[in-house]
């Protein structure tokens, strides 16, 4: 009897250890799917709006465009290395809302190889535009030089699987970082 009661509180312990993890999302694009964990329980904020756009269906357009390497930003004196997609200046857009922007500071989600970040203006911009580091990015983080307001990026979430793939689209053919055949997004979904 002692052993069945240790088992059910393992169980319980267990499911509520599961029921506590960061939700899954897969992006399936034209060269193959890219696994992120999302930090519900670092960056809400930003995380929940990512997550409601997903179940919405708002990037059901969306496409990888922009691809960023040391090659390609002769003109930039801090270089990054990213990959972004979204709805690519679609006109929704222009009719979605923005969220406030959480700093790296607040969450501590830094910019580290990998890493999935809201695409923004000015801080409080962000709407349905998103990047993906290669490599880490500290220049992108809270007090980071990229932009001058220094208030870096809200970065949200991490690939967990599909590097490769984050990659492969890094190393298609650009006219000045913008791609020249883009890579379609073919879903965002929330996945066990």
């Amino acid at each position: 009897m002692k052993h069945i009661y240790l088992l059910l509180v393992s169980v319980i312990i267990l499911a509520d250890f599961a029921s506590a993890q960061n939700p899954k999302v897969e992006i399936t694009t034209t060269l193959g799917t890219i696994k992120l964990e999302i930090f519900k329980d670092k960056a809400p904020i930003t995380a929940n709006y990512f997550l409601e756009n997903v179940n919405n269906n708002v990037f059901k357009d969306a496409c990888f465009y922009r691809v960023v390497r040391m090659d390609n930003q002769p003109n930039n004196d801090i270089k990054i290395e990213v990959i972004q997609g979204g709805l690519f200046f679609d006109s929704i857009v222009d009719q979605k809302p923005t969220i406030a922007h959480e700093t790296t500071k607040e969450t501590g989600i830094l910019h580290t190889d990998g890493v999935i970040s809201m695409a923004r203006n000015q801080p409080g911009s962000a709407s349905t535009e998103f990047f993906i580091c290669i490599g880490d990015q500290p220049n992108l983080d809270f007090e980071g030089m990229r932009n001058p307001d220094g208030q870096g990026f809200a970065a949200f979430g991490k690939v967990i699987k599909g590097m490769d793939v984050v990659k492969l689209i890094q190393q298609q053919k650009d006219d000045e970082q913008m791609l020249v055949e883009r890579i379609d997004i073919l879903s965002i979904t929330g996945v066990q």
